[in-house]
C-alpha cells in the first residue's frame, strides 16, 4: 500500500483527544496487540528461556487445558465477530446524495473508512455531513481542499472517521480528480487540517481504430468500431473537400482513425481526445489525412505529402449531414408541381453548424420570405454561395463581414417554406445556378507545406504512422 493510502490497521492508539497516527516501527498486528493489551490492563511479562518442568500431577491438567484452549479461542473469535457484525447492522446511517461505499476495517479501533464519488467539489461539504461528519468539520475540510480541486470535474474521495457519541470526527481525507490531482488532508491536534497536494499524473497515447461502413450510416459504423461521438464530426469535416459521406460511401467501405488521448495511472481516459489521422477507402478512391498545426495558424488536414485538403469549395458545408434532395427537376413537396431544385438539400438536426464553403464576403444575411434566414457569400472568384432556411446566424455574421473557408456562419433550421430542418445550399456561377456536387476540385488552389513546416509535418506523420503500425500488430 502506498504512503498516501488510508489503512487504519497501520495506526496505533495515542493519548485521549489526539488523532491516530501511523506506526513506522512495528507491524499493524503488533500495534493492535499492544493496543488491546493496554486497553485490557494486561502487562507483558518476560519469558524464561528455559521454563521449569511441571510436577506429574499438574501435567494432566495442563494437557487437558492445552486441548481446550484452541476451542475457547475460536469460540471467543466467533463471539467477537458476531458482536461487531451486530453493531454494524444496527447502527443508523443517512442515505448519501452521492455514490458511496462503506467499510469497517477495524471495528475495535473505532475508525471507519468511506469511499465517495462526487460530481464535483461543490458536493464535498454535503457529502461529508451526510457521512456523519460534523458540519463545522466538513466545512473546514472542504475549504482546505478547495484550492487543490479548483479544476472541477468528478472527485473520488476516501475519508477516515473516528466515531463518537456526538458524531463522527474526520481524521483523514483523500480527494482526487480522475487525473490524479487533488489533496490529502490529515487532522492536527488543534482540529485544523494539514494539506498534502497531489499533482496530476497523466501520460499520452495514440489509439488506433478501424471499421467498416454498415448498411445504416457512417455514424453507427463509427460508434460500433469504438469511436467517441465527439470525434465523428471531425472525421466527416476532414473529408469535406474530397468525399460526400452522404452519397459517396457504401456498405463495406473501410475507415481508420488515430487519436491522441491522455490517460491516468490506471489507464483511464482523461479529458477530450484529439483526432490525428483519418483514412477512408472506397472502390473508387482512398485518401489518408493527417492533422497538423502550422505555426501561427489553425490546425488543418494534409495528405501524406504535406498538401492541404483546402481548395475550391467544400463539398459538404454542413456538419455531418446527409443529402435529402439533389440538384435538378423535381416535384415540389409544398407547391405540388415540377420545378428546378436549384441546389442540394442537406438534412440535419436543428442547430447543426453550417460552414462557409470558401473564403468570401457576406452580401446578405437576413430573413427573406420563403428562403427563411438566408446568407449569401460572394467569393474571391465572383462565385456566390447561398445558405437557406437557417435557424440562426452565427454571432458577428452580417453584410460586409469577411469570412474564411470552414468558418461557422449559422445553424441548420426550418425557417421559411420548409418541410423540416435542413440546409438548402446553392452555387451561382456567372449568375447561373449549377449543381454543387458537379463542380470539380480546384487542384491548383491547394497549398503545400515547405521548408521547416514541411519537415515538422513529416516528423509528425511518421510518429502517427508508427503508432498505426503498432496498433495493427
Amino acid at each position: 500500500m502506498s504512503d498516501d493510502s488510508f489503512d487504519p490497521k497501520q495506526w496505533v492508539k495515542q493519548a485521549a483527544g489526539t488523532p491516530p497516527v501511523r506506526d513506522g516501527g512495528s507491524s499493524s498486528n503488533e500495534a493492535l496487540s499492544d493496543f488491546w493489551r493496554e486497553a485490557s490492563g494486561a502487562t507483558a511479562k518476560p519469558v524464561d528461556a528455559a521454563p521449569k518442568a511441571l510436577p506429574p500431577e499438574r501435567k494432566k491438567v495442563q494437557q487437558s487445558t492445552d486441548r481446550r484452549l484452541p476451542l475457547a479461542i475460536a469460540g471467543s473469535a466467533v463471539l467477537l465477530t458476531l458482536g461487531a457484525t451486530a453493531a454494524w447492522m444496527t447502527r443508523s446511517t443517512s442515505p448519501l446524495p452521492v455514490s458511496a461505499t462503506v467499510t469497517d476495517p477495524e471495528a475495535s479501533s473505532g475508525l471507519q473508512e468511506r469511499a465517495l464519488n462526487l460530481a464535483g467539489p461543490g458536493q464535498l461539504v454535503s457529502a461529508l455531513v451526510a457521512a456523519g461528519v460534523r458540519p463545522e468539520d466538513a466545512s473546514a475540510a472542504a475549504a482546505a481542499a478547495a484550492p487543490y480541486l479548483a479544476s472541477g470535474g468528478e472527485i473520488h474521495a476516501i475519508l477516515v472517521l473516528a466515531t463518537g457519541t456526538d458524531g463522527a470526527q474526520l481524521q483523514q481525507l483523500r480527494a482526487v480528480h480522475i487525473d490524479g490531482s487533488g489533496a490529502i488532508l490529515a487532522r492536527a491536534a488543534d482540529g485544523s487540517y494539514a494539506v498534502t497536494p497531489l499533482l496530476a499524473s497523466v501520460s499520452r497515447k495514440i489509439e488506433v481504430l478501424r471499421g467498416e461502413i454498415d448498411s445504416d450510416s457512417f455514424y453507427s459504423s463509427a460508434v460500433s468500431a469504438g469511436l467517441i461521438d465527439s470525434l465523428i464530426p471531425e472525421f466527416i469535416n476532414a473529408f469535406s473537400y474530397d468525399f460526400n459521406l452522404a452519397s459517396e460511401v457504401s456498405p463495406g467501405d473501410v475507415f481508420e482513425v488515430a487519436f491522441d488521448q491522455e490517460v491516468n495511472a490506471q489507464g483511464q481516459a482523461v479529458g477530450q481526445p484529439k483526432l490525428l489521422f483519418a483514412q477512408l477507402t472506397t472502390p473508387q478512391k482512398s485518401l489518408a489525412l493527417y492533422r497538423f498545426e502550422t505555426p501561427g495558424a489553425e490546425a488543418g488536414w494534409f495528405d501524406g505529402n504535406g498538401a492541404t485538403t483546402k481548395r475550391g469549395l467544400m463539398r459538404t458545408p454542413v456538419d455531418g449531414a446527409r443529402i435529402s434532395s439533389k440538384f435538378g427537376m423535381r416535384f415540389h413537396p409544398v407547391l405540388h408541381y415540377n420545378k428546378l431544385h436549384g441546389g442540394t438539400d442537406f438534412a440535419a438536426p436543428t442547430g447543426t453548424p453550417i460552414f462557409a464553403a470558401a473564403d468570401g464576403t457576406i452580401e446578405f444575411a437576413a430573413m427573406k420570405g420563403a428562403n427563411g434566414n438566408l446568407t449569401v457569400l460572394r467569393h474571391d472568384n465572383d462565385w456566390r454561395t447561398l445558405y437557406l432556411h437557417q435557424n440562426v446566424f452565427a454571432p458577428g455574421i452580417g453584410a460586409g463581414v469577411r469570412v474564411t473557408q470552414g468558418q461557422r456562419i449559422g445553424d441548420v433550421g426550418t425557417t421559411g417554406r420548409s418541410t423540416g430542418p435542413h440546409l438548402h445550399y446553392e452555387v451561382h456561377i456567372d449568375g447561373e445556378r449549377v449543381d454543387p456536387q458537379s463542380i470539380p476540385a480546384d487542384e491548383s488552389s491547394r497549398k503545400r507545406l515547405e521548408g521547416a513546416a514541411l519537415q515538422a509535418f513529416l516528423k509528425e506523420r511518421d510518429r502517427i504512422d508508427a503508432a498505426r503500425s503498432q496498433g495493427a500488430s
